[in-house]
């Protein structure tokens, strides 16, 4: 299976999800909640990572993390490691609890909207699996962050970081009035929730935000992707770094994007943007005419010939 890859920096921002192996239970009872929870606050205090949100389920586990220091690899093989361990002891077994590498979303904090989006949709996690009554009030799961966010400051670890989050949905104090605002805006999310198009940017894709943060992820994997990584993202990559080239190669001839309309298929400067593209990207011969208007395949190669041929 090709693999994603981990896109780190400081104040990066991820949507991460673990299923336990082979769909098991990574939860048998409540002292592995706690546990989890509790191995959840060293790592956050050995790594500095910030929660946002978290919800435990049976076979799964949501957390919204931020990573000022850059480590999210680092910090979760920690924690899945170590609750792996602490599990496997407590239960007598032995292998693997969680299966194969957890997903993580990474997620535009900086833009209005995605951090709530990613948090709301842990926060709901039980309405979706339908362990929480019809009637009964979100805060009654007691295996996630929502009901902390409805308590007084001083009963949350200091990992739990509210206030971006509150934030996000007009709420500017963590007071008792705007922590019961919150319970309010939630249990109205909630009665959406039946709506799946709200939830199609976390379901697919390896990012959650605007073009312009595509775009800045896309300048930091250049030169870090390998074959065993997801074709998708080695796909726009690649497309990223090659219409860098174009735009580069337009600024110095001083030419507009209309120009490569304009100008003559076999127009020398084109040519030479060509072979550019040709040499530095996975561009084929044939995205690049299209891209640069130069007619056919078979037209470009021909120019592409004679242009090596002069410049050996």
């Amino acid at each position: 299976m090709p693999r994603q890859m981990r896109i780190e920096y400081p104040g990066a921002i991820y949507h991460v999800f673990s299923r336990g192996d082979r769909r098991n239970a990574i939860f048998f009872d409540d002292a592995d909640r706690h546990d989890f929870i509790k191995t959840l606050g060293e790592a956050c205090q050995k790594t500095g990572f910030q929660v946002h949100a978290y919800c435990l389920m049976k076979n799964h586990f949501h957390l919204v993390v931020e990573t000022p220091e850059g480590n999210l690899v680092a910090g979760m093989r920690w924690l899945l490691s170590t609750y792996s361990n602490r599990f496997n002891h407590r239960h007598g077994l032995r292998g693997h609890v969680f299966s194969g590498r957890y997903k993580a979303l990474i997620v535009d904090g900086s833009s209005p909207g995605y951090l709530r989006t990613v948090c709301d949709y842990t926060h709901l996690n039980p309405v979706r699996a339908r362990v929480l009554r019809p009637h009964s009030r979100l805060s009654k799961h007691p295996w996630s962050s929502f009901g902390l966010y409805l308590t007084n400051p001083r009963h949350r670890p200091n990992w739990l970081r509210v206030d971006r989050l509150l934030g996000e949905h007009g709420i500017d104090k963590d007071t008792d009035a705007g922590r019961r605002q919150f319970e309010r805006r939630m249990e109205t999310r909630r009665a959406e929730e039946g709506d799946p198009k709200q939830w199609k940017g976390m379901r697919r894709g390896w990012y959650l935000g605007p073009p312009r943060f595509h775009q800045a992820l896309l300048k930091r994997l250049q030169g870090q992707l390998e074959p065993s990584h997801s074709g998708t993202m080695r796909r726009q990559a690649s497309r990223a770094a090659a219409e860098a080239i174009i735009a580069q190669e337009l600024r110095r001839l001083r030419w507009r994007e209309a120009d490569l309309g304009r100008r003559a298929k076999t127009d020398a400067a084109k040519v030479a943007l060509a072979a550019r593209l040709r040499r530095e990207t996975t561009m084929t011969i044939g995205e690049i005419a299209r891209r640069l208007r130069m007619g056919t395949r078979n037209t470009l190669s021909a120019k592409l010939h004679q242009w090596r041929r002069a410049h050996r």
